[in-house]
């Protein structure tokens, strides 16, 4: 909590069992497709008890950070756009039942993200519908990913154009806010970087946020809600008045961009840049802010603090990132929090 107002994540990704890891081997390994929650053959590393566990040092990290809820999706490095065609729906189906289980060993703390069978190479996204549908009305997810390179190749039309609007348009009927991050990354310039997938994920978003803030989209799905993760990727160098390179349509209820920035200067210029109503508090706690902060011996992922000490923040705008922008795009939260913070004074 902040004081004393719950604190939603909307950036957080599964926590699997080794069991889960085991699974990709296998599948990829086998070439065969398989899902252990749907033949009931679940191994020990896959059981109730396993997932349970697993979840539970996720919760105790939740915990240590004054976060009281978060959406849970796919680890993005995990999104596996690349392997075989005939793989890509059961190994989405298994990541889903794997937050799904992990949803339901901790309800009160957890709600689930879908994961799409996102594959480069066809006409549109129109074959995912079912299973987001699956994950919506059976598993009771609340939001989707989507990747804008699934096959971590460049390989797809840019998020404007017409291959999105199928999911586009299902998420606008079923009221379900898109989550946007990066997945895969074989560009072959930065193929000698650790971590290389990192600097996918912040082109990728950067050049998504433009796409959709400059274009069309929201014209055509008005009731669509996109949060863009890392910030949106990268931050404006021009001034906001600059019709060369800013949109200067409105879309400041259609587009959102979440906190998961560890560097609280960059931070603090993401939130003046984009406006606290479009901030939606997101941390990836755990995950990759796991370096200690040498001023105060806290992970990185620590950021109700750093967000709480932005003096150029107004008492009303640190309860917004935390709580009401959040259950504003995501409503369905709102029936997680029995005492929510009184309207902005």
């Amino acid at each position: 909590m902040y004081n004393g107002i719950k604190v939603f994540d909307v950036h957080g990704h599964l926590t699997a069992p080794a069991g889960m890891r085991a699974h990709i081997y296998n599948l990829t390994g086998g070439n065969f497709p398989s899902n252990p929650f749907r033949s009931g053959r679940r191994p020990p590393e896959l059981s109730d008890e396993a997932i349970h566990a697993a979840a539970q040092t996720h919760v105790d990290y939740m915990d240590a950070r004054d976060i009281d809820m978060q959406i849970i999706g796919l680890r993005p490095p995990w999104h596996y756009g690349w392997i075989e065609k005939h793989l890509v729906a059961s190994w989405t189906e298994f990541t889903n039942d794997s937050i799904a289980a992990q949803v339901a060993a901790f309800p009160d703390r957890f709600v689930g993200a879908a994961m799409l069978p996102q594959m480069g190479d066809e006409h549109d996204l129109g074959y995912c519908l079912d299973e987001l549908d699956r994950c919506v009305t059976e598993l009771g997810f609340i939001a989707c990913y989507l990747t804008p390179d699934p096959s971590g190749k460049r390989n797809v039309p840019g998020m404007d154009q017409p291959y999105w609007y199928p999911v586009y348009q299902r998420c606008q009927d079923l009221g379900v806010p898109i989550i946007v991050h990066g997945s895969n990354c074989f560009d072959p310039r930065v193929a000698s970087l650790p971590a290389n997938y990192q600097f996918g994920f912040n082109y990728e978003q950067y050049l998504c946020y433009h796409l959709l803030s400059r274009t069309d989209v929201f014209e055509r799905f008005p009731g669509l809600k996109v949060c863009i993760c890392h910030c949106g990727g990268g931050l404006d160098r021009f001034i906001a008045t600059d019709a060369q390179q800013y949109s200067q349509t409105t879309w400041s209820d259609n587009l959102f961009f979440d906190t998961c920035a560890y560097e609280p200067d960059y931070l603090a210029l993401a939130i003046k840049q984009r406006g606290v109503p479009q901030m939606l508090f997101g941390s990836e706690a755990p995950g990759s802010g796991g370096a200690v902060r040498p001023e105060t011996g806290r992970t990185s992922d620590d950021l109700i603090p750093v967000i709480g000490a932005y003096e150029f923040l107004s008492e009303d705008d640190k309860i917004d990132i935390f709580n009401r922008n959040v259950t504003r795009v995501f409503p369905a939260l709102s029936k997680f929090d029995p005492a929510p913070p009184p309207p902005r004074g």
